[in-house]
């Protein structure tokens, strides 16, 4: 018997654009639901992954008006990660966080409610620490603060549990790579350079390496698709991993632990954590210490899920979404 769909039917965008950020930056964004509703912004994942259609139908479109935009350089924002031309030396967590401060004020909204997940999270956590004036609630699919203790868990850490998978994500990397350093000088950066090389044929095979170790990485857990970063299209792949390896190699350009650290700038605003029990790719460890740090935050641990998600996840972060909505007066 098949189980019930937890997600909201789907709905089209009433409206879409391209954003002009500066820097030669074009983000694209959409909204969609009630122009009249609650607003909420999704922040994808990735770094660099893009927007997809599904998001939306976390939302009640009765009741939320629901706002995705494509980060830099990734989805339909232009110039794309994909062409080796794009400079991504103006893409940062700084500059994403200025990017959507500049689509809120253009869509004319006040305050709105967070959503996102896995890097998305640290992005929200960011944009909401650096805005708190700005945000009603916080709602997060996969707690990450992107700290380096994270970084080094799930691109060394992990290996513990697949010894043979990492050693040939270590071997890829070249054999001058110092693999107890993750970041500068280590696998990340390595990746990052092979990433932009000016041969297509060495960017190709690294983006290929990088998302076989990705899939590796969730390949315990039983939702979704086997190979959910090698199956993406070419395209999207080759921007993921040049902006992944970016943001990673430099740990998203913030202070190792800030923003579980400075979570006291989030009082007063509400946020639900809900994080898969088998995540091993990024830890359940990253959202007990935040919501510890942060007591308007409630943490749902969903038992039968990872990173990919599952039924319960996304009927447990409806359920969030349907809350905070029942609370809003416009």
């Amino acid at each position: 018997m098949t189980s019930p769909d937890p997600l909201y039917p789907p709905v089209e965008p009433y409206d879409e654009g391209m954003l002009d950020v500066g820097d030669g930056n074009l983000v694209h964004w959409e909204v969609s639901g009630d122009p009249a509703g609650k607003p909420a912004v999704y922040v994808h994942g990735g770094p660099g992954s893009g927007c997809r259609p599904s998001q939306r139908r976390l939302f009640d479109p009765a009741r939320y008006r629901i706002v995705l935009f494509d980060q830099r350089g990734c989805g339909r924002s232009t110039p794309h990660a994909a062409d080796p031309a794009t400079d991504l030396s103006r893409n940062t967590t700084d500059h994403l966080i200025a990017d959507m401060e500049l689509l809120r004020r253009h869509l004319g909204i006040d305050r709105w409610l967070l959503m996102g997940g896995s890097w998305g999270s640290t992005l929200e956590l960011a944009y909401a620490q650096r805005h708190p004036e700005r945000v009603t609630e916080i709602v997060i699919n996969g707690v990450t603060s992107t700290r380096r203790a994270e970084i080094d868990w799930l691109y060394r850490g992990v290996g513990r549990f697949f010894p043979e998978e990492w050693e040939r994500f270590r071997a890829a990397a070249g054999p001058d790579v110092d693999a107890s350093d993750e970041l500068a000088g280590g696998l990340v950066a390595a990746y990052a350079r092979l990433a932009n090389d000016p041969d297509p044929a060495v960017r190709e095979r690294a983006t290929a390496d990088w998302c076989a170790w990705e899939d590796a990485a969730v390949s315990l857990e039983p939702a979704g698709s086997a190979r959910p970063y090698s199956d993406r299209p070419d395209r999207a792949r080759l921007a993921m991993v040049r902006i992944t390896t970016h943001y990673f190699a430099h740990a998203a350009w913030l202070e190792e632990g800030a923003l579980i650290r400075d979570a006291h700038l989030l009082k007063g605003i509400p946020g639900t954590l809900c994080h898969g029990r088998h995540d091993l790719s990024s830890p359940v460890e990253t959202a007990w210490h935040l919501t510890r740090a942060w007591p308007e935050a409630t943490l749902k641990v969903v038992s039968d899920s990872g990173h990919k998600g599952s039924a319960t996840m996304s009927a447990t972060l409806r359920a969030a979404l349907d809350g905070y909505a029942d609370a809003w007066t416009a």
